[in-house]
């Protein structure tokens, strides 16, 4: 991941007054582990230690600064149940034809 946009995810987050090291570092940890893999938040869970809670409450906010997407629904390896894989690397990206429609 490249300083800007490490500054940027940090930036987006940055609650000012009374900000917690350990939710930077869960946070960063979570988009770096997405950026190298495609995963369900029970795989992220597995793979980092992150409780999935957490990995839920993050992966909200960074679908809404665009740095994380939903990229398929199938079966997780770990539950077995269908889940959304995410990413945050950008090259896993896809655009909807929704939006084409119109």
């Amino acid at each position: 991941m490249n300083t800007q946009s490490k500054q940027s995810l940090k930036k987006s987050f940055d609650n000012g007054q009374g900000k917690s090291k350990k939710r930077t570092t869960q946070l960063q940890t979570i988009f770096e582990y997405l950026q190298n893999h495609v995963a369900t938040a029970s795989m992220v869970t597995d793979a980092t230690g992150i409780p999935q809670k957490c990995i839920t409450r993050y992966k909200r906010g960074l679908e809404k600064v665009g740095k994380l997407k939903e990229v398929k629904k199938t079966y997780c390896k770990i539950t077995g149940f269908r889940a959304w894989y995410l990413t945050s690397n950008p090259d896993f990206f896809t655009t909807s034809n929704q939006t084409k429609l119109f």
